[in-house]
């Protein structure tokens, strides 16, 4: 079986790493280091106009109708990841009023006001999970049961999960900010009783 990133050792990775960083790897005339920092991938564009985003059909005329996301942003609060609108904060300065029913235009979400700490191991903040934000958009059935049981300890996660699309994965990186933004989730810090390690049913690294 041949080794994959998932499988090499992480001083494999890393030697690997010095080698392809190397000034005079595979280089090419005219090219000082050819090895720039992704340099195979395209530079990220966000909010584009639909006719050039890549999923629609450009040559459709209806959708040059669309509103372009970046016009549709640019009143809304900013952040550094995503899709670079801060939705929470748009949410608390009622700058956007989801409709919580697709049929009743005048429903009221159900907001649940619950935080749950989830204790993680070392030095590391606990995550800190608003229920409020949350319940103001999204009706509990979004999560429960099919991805968080609703009963204390009963959901142990890990960051690999997390990354992988599953648990808070399934929107966090797709719909939601990425699990890149560390400290929008691990905000308690922890006190010198509790850096020996986690309670049962808690994230793990």
């Amino acid at each position: 079986m041949k080794p994959t990133f998932a499988t090499l050792s992480f001083s494999a990775v890393l030697a690997a790493a010095v080698l392809f960083a190397s000034p005079g790897w595979c280089a090419q005339p005219g090219v000082s280091n050819p090895n720039v920092f992704n340099r195979l991938l395209k530079p990220l564009k966000y909010n584009q106009a639909p006719a050039e985003d890549g999923y629609h059909d450009p040559a459709s005329e209806d959708v040059r109708e669309l509103q372009a996301p970046a016009q549709a942003f640019q009143n809304l609060p900013k952040s550094a990841a995503g899709n670079r609108v801060d939705w929470v904060k748009a949410l608390d300065e009622k700058k956007i009023a989801p409709r919580w029913d697709r049929n009743d235009p005048n429903a009221v979400a159900m907001a649940m006001d619950l935080d749950i700490v989830f204790e993680v191991k070392g030095f590391t903040p606990d995550v800190v999970y608003p229920h409020k934000q949350h319940t103001l958009i999204l009706d509990c059935t979004n999560c429960h049961p099919a991805i968080f049981l609703p009963q204390k300890g009963a959901n142990q996660m890990s960051m690999a999960q997390i990354m992988a699309g599953q648990k808070c994965g399934v929107c966090h990186g797709s719909v939601a900010f990425p699990v890149s933004e560390c400290r929008r989730c691990h905000t308690q810090k922890k006190t010198v009783a509790t850096r020996k390690g986690p309670a049962a049913g808690s994230i793990k690294p």
